[in-house]
This record gives C-alpha cells, sequence and structure tokens, in this order.
C-alpha cells in the first residue's frame, strides 16, 4: 500500500517542488494551497509518476478548512504518513509602512497555518502512534532581517510552537517524529508576488538555491529522524553568528539588509500580490533567478550521510595522532 503525504503551499516554490520529489518516490500526495487551477496542474504532472493526487484547494490560515482537508484525505488517499507545511506568506517593507491587517494576515498564513497543520496531522497520527510532521522553517527564525519582520517573527513563532511539541510527543511516549527544516534563500516566485512597498522589485540574498534543494531536504528528513535539518552554508552561517554576535549583526544589516534584499528594477505600481488573495498564473517551483542558484547544498551531504562524515573525521584524527607520534623525537 502505497504512503500517503499532504504537502501544503503545494501550488508553487518550495511546496511545487516537495511534491514532485514525494511523487517521484512513490508517494501518493495530497496538495493544499489556495488556487485551484494552478494545484490542478501540479497534480496531473504528478500523476504522470504514477502516483495518485488529491488538490485541495485551501487556506491554511482558516482552521477548519485545514481540519476538512485532512478529512478527505484520509477518506479518499488513507492514513496520513506525512504531513509538511510549507504554506508562507511575507511581505516587503519596514514595519512603519505595514497595517495590523498586513502583519495579521501574514502570521495567521505563515505560522498559524503550520501550527493548524501540525494540530490536524497530530490528531490522526496520535490514534495510530505512528507519522511524520515536518515544518519548513527558515534561517531567518534564528538572525531576523530588516524588510520581513513579519515573516522573521512567524519563523521563530514556528520554532517555538514546534519545541514545546516535540517534548509533549516525547512526554506521551508517541512514535510521532517532528523535524524543523530550516532553509536559505531560495528561487521561488514569491519574490514576484509578495506584497512590496519598497518600490524595487525584491530578490534573494546570494547565494540562492533552487527549490529541489530544500525539497530533497525535507524528503530526507521526513525518512531519516533527525530533530532538525539546515540546508545550505548561509543557514548555519546565519545560525552560528547570531550566536556569537548578535549585536554586530544588527549593525551589518542595518547597513547591507535593504540594499541586499531589492534589486535596480522598480515594481509596477499594479503588481500583484498574494497576501489576501492568490495570484493566478502558470507559476511553478521555479522564480526568475535560474541563471544564479546553486543546485546542490554540500551541508545536506553531510547530513545525509553524517556517520560516514563523522567516522572520516575520526579516522583522520587517529591518523594525524599516529603520525604525530611517529614523527616526534624520542626522549
Amino acid at each position: 500500500m502505497s504512503k500517503v503525504a499532504v504537502i501544503t503551499g503545494a501550488g508553487a516554490g518550495v511546496g511545487r517542488a516537495t511534491v514532485e520529489e514525494f511523487a517521484r518516490h512513490g508517494y501518493d500526495v495530497a496538495l493544499l494551497s489556495r488556487d485551484p487551477a494552478r494545484l490542478e496542474r501540479a497534480a496531473e504532472e504528478i500523476r504522470r509518476l504514477g502516483v495518485r493526487a488529491l488538490p485541495i484547494p485551501t487556506d491554511v490560515a482558516d482552521a477548519g478548512a485545514v481540519e476538512t482537508a485532512a478529512e478527505r484525505v484520509e477518506a479518499e488517499l488513507g492514513p496520513i504518513d506525512i504531513w509538511v507545511n510549507v504554506a508562507m506568506a511575507t511581505v516587503f517593507a519596514p514595519v512603519s509602512k505595514l497595517t495590523p491587517a498586513e502583519i495579521e494576515r501574514g502570521t495567521q498564513v505563515t505560522y498559524l497555518g503550520q501550527v493548524h497543520g501540525m494540530m490536524a496531522a497530530l490528531k490522526r497520527m496520535r490514534v495510530r502512534n505512528r507519522g511524520t510532521i515536518i515544518n519548513v522553517g527558515s534561517a531567518l527564525a534564528y538572525r531576523s532581517v530588516p524588510l520581513q519582520s513579519i515573516y522573521c517573527g512567524a519563523k521563530a513563532a514556528i520554532r517555538g510552537f514546534t519545541d514545546s511539541l516535540r517534548s509533549e510527543i516525547i512526554h506521551d511516549k508517541l512514535d510521532v517524529h517532528i523535524t524543523m527544516v530550516d532553509l536559505p534563500a531560495v528561487n521561488t516566485p514569491q519574490f514576484d508576488w509578495a506584497l512590496n512597498k519598497m518600490g524595487r522589485k525584491a530578490k534573494p540574498v546570494a547565494p540562492i538555491f533552487e527549490p529541489e534543494v530544500p525539497a530533497r531536504a525535507i524528503f530526507f528528513a521526513a525518512t531519516h529522524k533527525r530533530r532538525d535539518v539546515w540546508v545550505g552554508w548561509p543557514t548555519v552561517k546565519a545560525i552560528m553568528a547570531n550566536r556569537i554576535a548578535p549585536g554586530l549583526i544588527d549593525r551589518y544589516l542595518a547597513k547591507t539588509g535593504y540594499s541586499g534584499q531589492l534589486s535596480d528594477k522598480p515594481t509596477a505600481p499594479d503588481a500583484p500580490n498574494n497576501l489576501f488573495e492568490p495570484v493566478p498564473g502558470d507559476y511553478s517551483a521555479h522564480g526568475r533567478f535560474d541563471d544564479r542558484s546553486r543546485t546542490r547544498s554540500i551541508e545536506m551531504f553531510t547530513d545525509r550521510h553524517r556517520c560516514l562524515m563523522f567516522g572520516g573525521l575520526f579516522a583522520a584524527g587517529i591518523a594525524l595522532a599516529v603520525a604525530g607520534a611517529v614523527r616526534r623525537p624520542k626522549a
């Protein structure tokens, strides 16, 4: 019997790439996102791989809609084995230009959307005492940047909620696993359809990774028990640097955080944004930065093969110690 995965944010970006990754491994996939036409196109693509696909138009900010989607998945595809929370929304603007409605909506989608997914998945996995929940986080959950306060705050909140839930799962002795996968800058359509009040087009901060890189990391996290998976050296660097010198990073980002996230190209006055309503169109996993995006992550290689890596480091240490002993002059 095929395993069943639920992917939120499945219409485009990392969610779309993750749908394809799970389908390639033979999973039946439920696709949750807002735009029905884009979801159906994504579903049709993976059906060609011989798996079942169930597109369910869903606004993850609506807890009732997420619960209803979970019920439909189990009725039509079967028990949910893996639930992946990817859906997000952001606004490129300083706090002084944000409205309470924009902050509320961005938080509802990015933070509460994952909370709703966790609750719907756990409700079913608890009964069966098995299953895996993957929450997609970000380096920005650890090191916030200017112009993305809504997104950074929501991602940090996800990390806090996940840690609490993880301890509760351990306390209850459940065979349910929960993992955070933290991402670097990724080449997705969000830089074209996120609400932008800066007058210039947004861009990811280099180095940029293709969405297939986090998709592979998410699948790896879903099939291997890791507490956290950090994707890309920029993620590792941001997390570690903030632990060592947060005040210094505050000042560095004050100087570079605006220019680093904005291109020289102006935004159109009537540019669409997906904060409150989905943006129609044939968007897929990739954004407009293919020519400068990486297709591999050395950090993911070391995480996938960490036993081999640690064994190699241990062997190298022994070899160096032996070599040093041999070269040491006799007394």
